[in-house]
């Protein structure tokens, strides 16, 4: 799918005419093209890519124009005026144009953004899922003590509240299997809502984001990964950054690495003062047979950490509960 002038065309009449046009976005056309860029020749991804990013932008700006005439239209056919009864005194309203995004909503946005500007698809993970998924196709055994590590709620028919968004990797990898056979990688990250059994303090929360991606190629390397990673973090922090990594053990990935980045003085930090931000690796052969991806013949890495987490240095939140506690005092200051 290369005809992004004729796509154009097509999206925005669609966008002209829904009555939720921001699900736009999410056409399979555009998935297309982004799954597009790393099968091209390495001397057209970057004109390519470029021209996948300005249609997005302008597909935005379309929705953004659709949105508030639709706003409009709603507004002038309801009488905002009538009172609860006709005794009543008119109601006290809240003025709309003073409302904004969640500072969870924004920024899962924009680590999104960065990840599929640099060629993975997004896809949102599961709010429920089973045993097979979370634990089976990870390498993790029955009764196998790193299970206790993702303490997590059942319910009493035995489904869970995912306890990382690892639990897309293995739907990611079968999915993403014909593409590989058939010259291509297997590129994607999911994001969402995870849910687990702690004691909730200023740095623990029982529900919070993570972002996990996974990448698999004929020669994918432990290099590639950490140039990956390195990127992601100083376009999301806006500037550079020095990063090092240290031996940690996850059933699904050999090595496995620990990330940490060096807090730089722009958020608050010292020298010599790290971070641990994620967890990745070499995705275990394992995990790859799982998916009937033969570990012999490919290769891949995969990474998984906490958004709550970049959201606090970036802004010096000092409490993750402050991210869902609903408190205006605290939503204000992202208006």
């Amino acid at each position: 799918m290369t005809d992004i002038s004729g796509l154009r065309a097509q999206l925005l009449e669609r966008i002209a005419s829904a009555e939720m046009p921001r699900e736009v976005l999410k056409a399979n056309e555009i998935k297309e093209l982004y799954a597009t860029i790393p099968s091209l020749p390495p001397s057209e991804r970057g004109a390519f890519g470029r021209a996948v990013n300005d249609l997005k932008t302008e597909l935005e700006t379309a929705i953004a124009l659709r949105e508030t005439a639709m706003e409009n239209a709603a507004i002038t056919s309801i009488d905002v005026t009538a009172p609860w009864d006709v005794n009543g005194a008119l109601p006290e309203l809240l003025p709309t144009e003073n409302g904004t995004q969640h500072p969870l909503t924004r920024e899962i946005e924009n680590v999104v953004d960065i990840f599929t500007r640099m060629g993975f698809e997004a896809i949102e993970s599961r709010q429920i899922d089973d045993d097979y998924h979370m634990f089976g196709t990870l390498n993790f055994p029955e009764n196998h003590p790193a299970r206790d590590g993702y303490d997590t709620f059942r319910t009493e028919e035995g489904f869970i509240p995912p306890a990382h968004t690892s639990t897309m990797q293995h739907r990611i990898l079968e999915r993403g299997k014909a593409q590989l056979e058939n010259g291509g990688q297997i590129a994607a990250i999911s994001y969402g809502r995870v849910f687990r059994n702690e004691d909730v303090d200023a740095t623990h929360e029982h529900t919070f984001y993570q972002c996990e991606g996974v990448f698999v190629s004929p020669n994918a390397t432990l290099g590639e990964m950490l140039g990956t990673l390195r990127s992601f973090f100083e376009v999301y922090y806006g500037q550079k950054l020095k990063t090092k990594t240290q031996p940690g053990y996850f059933p699904f990935v050999e090595p496995g690495l620990e990330f940490a980045i060096e807090r730089p003085a722009t958020l608050g930090g010292k020298p010599g003062e790290w971070l641990e931000m994620l967890g990745c690796g070499m995705i275990h052969p394992n995990v790859l047979r799982e998916a009937g991806i033969d570990p012999v013949k490919y290769r891949g890495f995969a990474w998984g950490g906490g958004i709550d987490r970049l959201i606090m240095l970036k802004y010096n939140i000092e409490d993750i509960r402050h991210l869902e506690s609903a408190k205006l005092q605290f939503l204000r200051k992202f208006a």
